[in-house]
């Protein structure tokens, strides 16, 4: 008497060559992770040297900031979050340098 397959363990396996494929596709992603992961604590230090450079400018300006060191801040806020989506997979579109900043 042969008992019936159970659901779950179907034999529902893809073919080897797309798992391979696959593979292919995410080695890459991985290294560019890792190498993202570097830029981003390079970020981090250049966003605290930009806040430290802010205050003293507030300092001294009577509470004024500086608006380019503003900008410059919130354009390095932008492409940690647009490195986080690409880490993150909510996004296939690598940060700068590999596109252009703005985009």
């Amino acid at each position: 008497m042969t008992r019936p397959p159970h659901p779950h363990l179907e034999d529902e396996t893809e073919p080897r060559e797309t798992v391979e494929e696959g593979w292919r596709q995410l080695v890459p992603r991985i290294l560019w992770i890792v190498v993202i992961t570097f830029l981003i604590s390079v970020a981090q230090s250049l966003l605290f040297t930009i806040a430290v450079l802010q205050v003293l400018v507030m300092v001294t300006n009577r509470g004024r900031p500086n608006e380019e060191l503003g900008d410059f801040g919130a354009m390095v806020g932008a492409w940690v979050a647009k490195a986080a989506r690409y880490q993150s997979a909510a996004s296939e579109q690598k940060p700068w340098p590999w596109t252009p900043m703005g985009s």
